[in-house]
Formats: structure tokens, sequence, C-alpha cells
């Protein structure tokens, strides 16, 4: 699944230019081709009219220095492969990023998305303050509350699935090699999981 030497980005510079005020979000929801996909085409980058100043794929979560793509696809690393999204907080919020989040990706299956299995491919958030915190167990509780995800038990019973998806402070962020960025924009017939699509979940209740 990777690129020809003349389709692959150079690796990617760190964020320049961003505006004061601006804010930093840390998702893994499986493959990260698709879930940086989704997020860029709902949100939008702001020098398009949306509220994301940066969004970029990497590696976070594990204990190796500076690990490859391959090398997280092994599963030894403990890293996720993960998006960093830096917002313009007064465009969007992290609670609709959190509801968006679980939109797109299935968090009942634990260490895996569609048919990527692994501990890279788990469903996490990785705050990076206690009001993100604060924020991503709220709202993980009222995607439980809403009962967003349902399966049929072995009785045929319809009932909650467990949400598995771990909340966590961030860690060392490690970019993805340059191929891996806006990796679906330059194939756009390249893979994503089928587990990424937005549901039409109903709305959550607002915040008191």
């Amino acid at each position: 699944m990777g690129l020809s030497a003349s389709t692959a980005r150079p690796a990617k510079a760190p964020p320049s230019n961003i505006p004061e005020g601006a804010e930093k979000a840390t998702l893994a929801a499986g493959c990260f081709w698709g879930v940086e996909h989704i997020f860029r085409k709902h949100f939008k980058d702001a020098k398009d009219g949306g509220g994301l100043y940066d969004a970029r794929v990497g590696y976070t979560g594990g204990d190796k220095s500076n690990p490859s793509y391959r090398q997280v696809c092994s599963g030894t690393t403990g890293h996720a492969e993960a998006l960093q999204l830096i917002y313009n907080p007064s465009r969007i919020t992290y609670r609709e990023l959190i509801e968006f989040f679980y939109r797109i990706h299935d968090p009942t299956t634990k260490n895996a998305q569609g048919n990527d299995h692994g501990t890279q491919y788990r469903s996490a958030i990785f705050t990076h303050s206690a009001e993100q915190d604060r924020i991503a167990r709220e709202v993980t509780q009222q995607v439980k509350d809403a009962r967003w995800f349902m399966r049929r038990n072995r009785m045929g019973v319809v009932v909650p699935e467990d949400i598995t998806t771990q909340i966590v402070p961030a860690g060392k962020w490690y970019d993805a090699e340059g191929m891996h960025q806006e990796y679906l924009t330059d194939n756009p017939y390249g893979y994503q999981c089928p587990t990424h699509f937005v549901r039409g979940m109903p709305p959550l209740p607002p915040v008191s």
C-alpha cells in the first residue's frame, strides 16, 4: 500500500505560523489514512475557510523512539497510528471533534478496525489538558447513554456494545513518513478502512 517515489510527499515540516490561541487534539481510530481524510473533508483547512491550521498523521502512545511505519505495523512498538490536529477553537470546539471521532469509526472493536487488527489500530483519545480529559470522558459517557452502538446477543436481544476507546494523556508524538501524509488526497483510490464513514447517529444532548 505504499507510494511510488514519484508521488511520495517529502517529510512534513513542523507546524509554523500557527496563530496564538490555537489548540491541539490527538486521536487514534484505526488506519490513519482514512482518519485524516475524513477529518480534513469535514472540518476543512483554515486556508479554505475551515478551522484546521494543521493536520498530520503519526505515531504515539508507545515506547519506541522514532518508529517507522513498518515497525508500528509489526505491533511491537506500542504506538497507535494517530491523527494530530491543530485547530482554531473559535471555529471548532474540542467537544465537536470528539463527537465526530465517535461518528467516523467503530470504537467497540478492541485493537481493530475492519480487517485491520493490532494494537496500532486501537481507538484512543490522547488528551493535552485536564479540560480535554474531562470533555473526552463526558462525550464518551454520552455516547454510551445514547446507545449509539448496539448489537444483538445470542438470545436475540439488542444490547449496548462496550466502548473500548482509551482516554490517556498525550505522550511523545512522531510524524509519519511523508508518503503517509494526505495519502488519500494523493491516492484517491487508495485503501480506506471500510469502518471510516460518517454515521447518522442522533445528536448528543447539550451539556447543561
